[in-house]
């Protein structure tokens, strides 16, 4: 039986194969009183599962307890996406597999900038929308949403970040996403509000120390 609150093994492992994302997620998710660990630390076993949901809950779901079973750990996934008013909400829940998987974001930002050439700036309405699933080795999951609202620039910009930041303008900030530094993205980010939701999961998952 697992064990639950103050008595669960107080480790957390980031359920993710993308180094920035884990990156990203080991940031947000310092300072939670519990120790984070990564699939790295599981060599044994490849982390590949198949995301076949409909949604990026579902996804993210998928992820976290196919974690669980490799780690034997509660595990937190995300999973998210790009919705592009001007295409009807594409790529949404396809956005890493936009183009095909193996193609290079740059790539399908380029893509994507031609598709919209025409497009005024008015119409470029887009939004970042993710998922965060906390799964326990029991198979319960705790899930977290986050969103941010921007437009499709018309260029690519910055070098932070990953995915398609460079051609993600944050109004607000006159800025695009890839131009923001961690500690300003992570406050503002759809990543970053489901991580700060998670956060609070996790603390009554784990409960004090």
């Amino acid at each position: 039986m697992t064990e639950t609150g103050p008595g669960l093994r107080r480790e957390l492992v980031v359920a993710t194969g993308n180094p920035g994302k884990c990156a990203e997620m080991e940031q947000i998710l310092q300072g939670c009183g519990i120790r984070i660990l990564t699939m790295a630390h599981f060599p044994g076993e490849p982390f590949d599962p198949e995301e076949t949901g409909c949604t990026y809950m579902e996804n993210a779901e998928i992820k976290a307890l196919a974690a669980c079973r490799i780690t034997g750990r509660v595990c937190v996934a995300d999973d998210a996406g790009l919705e592009i008013d001007a295409l009807d909400g594409a790529p949404g829940v396809y956005s890493r597999r936009f183009l095909g998987e193996e193609t290079p974001f740059p790539a399908k930002m380029v893509r994507i900038l031609e598709m919209l050439r025409h497009v005024p700036d008015e119409q470029r309405g887009c939004r970042f929308r993710a998922a965060v699933a906390i799964a326990t080795p029991d198979g319960r999951t705790v899930g977290c949403h986050g969103v941010c609202e921007g437009r499709i620039a018309r260029e690519q910009r910055g070098a932070f970040g990953f995915g398609y930041d460079p051609i993600f303008f944050v109004p607000a900030l006159g800025r695009h996403m890839a131009e923001l530094p961690p500690e300003i993205k992570h406050g503002i980010s759809h990543r970053g509000q489901a991580l700060a939701c998670a956060k609070l999961a996790i603390a009554d998952l784990f409960g004090p120390a």
